[in-house]
Order: structure tokens, then C-alpha cells, then sequence
């Protein structure tokens, strides 16, 4: 039961937000009594902390096997933003927003975790294609592992980029161009390019 609960309530709070779904909505959408929620989870709260966390080991464990079977640096870049894009379901209900807005301290801990991660990660992602010849050999791994981290922290502020002018898709899309075109080699660009143009066609 302590997982259903989990899995519906993550599911409502990425579809309506974290602040918008209360407990007795999620009784109510799950058939069972607010008493039974409020065993397993002692305040949403508690709720809120499991859900995201939760969602984003799923999301680790996703990306995991992503890397794992892409030897492409830059295809890998593009199937990651894919994988968490269908994950987030396009963060139609601004769920990050809302989240640091009312759990600022559940925030800032999945901050510092997303960024040790996805610090990791991409650190791996530009070593790799710097030793297959697509990144310029010159980069500082480390600055820009930071930089892009801050980057894909930034594009989801809603002051700097309003939903009605961007989409959470097509902002990531960009970004993702931005920052591989700072750092290919000319080999690296032709892959690049071959990646935009067939992502234009689907």
C-alpha cells in the first residue's frame, strides 16, 4: 500500500503540482481513507520528500542504462533528454516551481543531489568524447560538468523563460545545441548536425 501510494501521489504532483494536490485528493483519486495515507506517510510533507526522491532515483536509474548502452557522447545527450523529458511529462503543472516555493528545504536537498549526479555524469559524458575526438581536447571537464549543471538549472526559471513564450521541450532542445556547439570538434560537429536535422524530421 505504502507504494501505491507513493506512485499515485508522485504521478499527481507532477500532473497538478506539489502545492495544488492535497491529501484528501489523493484519498479520494485512490478509493482508500485519508487514515490509511497519514500511516504509512505522518504529514504530506513526508509525502512530498519520498515522492521526489523517488522520482529521481527512478530517473538515476534510467539514465544509468542510457549511458551504459550509448557510446555516442552526443546521442547520449539527446536520449537523457528524451528519457526525462517523458519522465517529467513535459512539467506541465511547473512541479519544480512549486516545489521551491513551498518545500524550499526538500528543494535545495534534491538540488545538491541532482547536481552531485548529473556533476558525475556529465564529467564521464565529456571525458569520453573528448577521448573519441568530438570535444575539443582543451576543455576544462570539471568548469563546464558545472556550467552545464547551471545551465539546466536556469532554463527552469519561469521569470527568464514564461511558459507561454517556451516550452520546457524545446527550451532543453536548445540548450542541449548551446552547449554542444561550444564544445565539439569538427568531427564532433557533423555528428551534431546529423542529430538536429533528424530531430527536426520526427
Amino acid at each position: 500500500m505504502k507504494n501505491k501510494i507513493l506512485h499515485k501521489a508522485t504521478e499527481m504532483f507532477l500532473d497538478i503540482g506539489f502545492k495544488s494536490v492535497t491529501m484528501d485528493d489523493l484519498a479520494e483519486e485512490m478509493g482508500i481513507s485519508k487514515k490509511t495515507i497519514y500511516t504509512h506517510y505522518e504529514n504530506k510533507t513526508r509525502l512530498v520528500e519520498a515522492s521526489t526522491f523517488h522520482l529521481f532515483d527512478k530517473i538515476c536509474i534510467g539514465i544509468d542504462a542510457i549511458c551504459e548502452n550509448t557510446p555516442n557522447p552526443i546521442e547520449e545527450l539527446y536520449h537523457i533528454k528524451r528519457f526525462v523529458m517523458l519522465h517529467l511529462k513535459n512539467e506541465k503543472a511547473s512541479p519544480q516551481y512549486q516545489l521551491k516555493k513551498y518545500y524550499p528545504k526538500i528543494f535545495e536537498n534534491l538540488s545538491w543531489k541532482q547536481f552531485e549526479v548529473m556533476h558525475e555524469s556529465v564529467s564521464e559524458n565529456l571525458q569520453r568524447g573528448i577521448d573519441q575526438g568530438i570535444f575539443r581536447k582543451d576543455l576544462d571537464v570539471d568548469f563546464v560538468a558545472r556550467m552545464y549543471f547551471n545551465g539546466m538549472s536556469g532554463i527552469k526559471d519561469d521569470k527568464l523563460f514564461p511558459k507561454e513564450t517556451y516550452t520546457a521541450n524545446d527550451l532543453m532542445e536548445h540548450y542541449l545545441e548551446y552547449h554542444l556547439r561550444a564544445i565539439v570538434t569538427e568531427k564532433g560537429l557533423t555528428v551534431l548536425n546529423q542529430f538536429i536535422q533528424s530531430n527536426h524530421e520526427h
